[in-house]
């Protein structure tokens, strides 16, 4: 099955729907600035809303019944579809394309595999792997640039050196 094409929004979400059950004020929590994946990257409640929508219209999530509020009305309870649950197993374990995509992304699939339980060194061997030809063509263009591309090609480098000691770090 090819991958759907998600928001990262829509993929956070579907990776904590496939820890199990959930209404959409719960993961809403656990994306707030002061949640775990929050302190990575936030998403807003209604953001968690629309994206628990499209993930039901695009058969990766499904009612559950529903709950009663602490407060208020009844939350409607989702859960992940078989389909989901691949898909969100798959993503995981992805590496991402973009250096710029290490802070969040990555970070963010870390914290998923971590609430988990799950083992993080298939994924930061394959970012690793992603990481070291970057880092080496960034190298050669370093050596060849001048001027104002020189130091673009350097804060590129040192960006993308500093991603692998990432992986080395988290692979300890």
């Amino acid at each position: 099955m090819d991958s759907p094409a998600l928001s990262l929004t829509e993929w956070v979400v579907l990776a904590l729907l496939a820890e199990g059950p959930a209404h959409g004020f719960a993961l809403a929590r656990l994306t707030a600035a002061s949640g775990p994946i929050g302190t990575i990257w936030q998403v807003p409640r209604p953001l968690v809303y629309r994206a628990l929508d499209r993930l039901t219209d695009l058969g990766l999530a499904e009612p559950a019944g529903t709950e009663p509020g602490h407060a208020g009305p009844q939350r409607r309870m989702l859960s992940v579809t078989a389909a989901g649950r691949r898909a969100a197993a798959d993503w995981l374990v992805r590496p991402v394309d973009h250096i710029r995509d290490v802070r969040t992304e990555f970070l963010i699939k870390l914290a998923l595999i971590d609430r988990t339980g799950g083992d993080p060194q298939p994924l930061v061997d394959a970012q690793a792997d992603r990481i070291r030809p970057i880092v080496a063509a960034l190298r050669q263009r370093c050596d060849t640039a001048h001027g104002l591309e020189r130091a673009v090609a350097s804060w590129r480098y040192e960006t993308a050196v500093a991603a692998l000691r990432l992986m080395e770090s988290v692979s300890r």
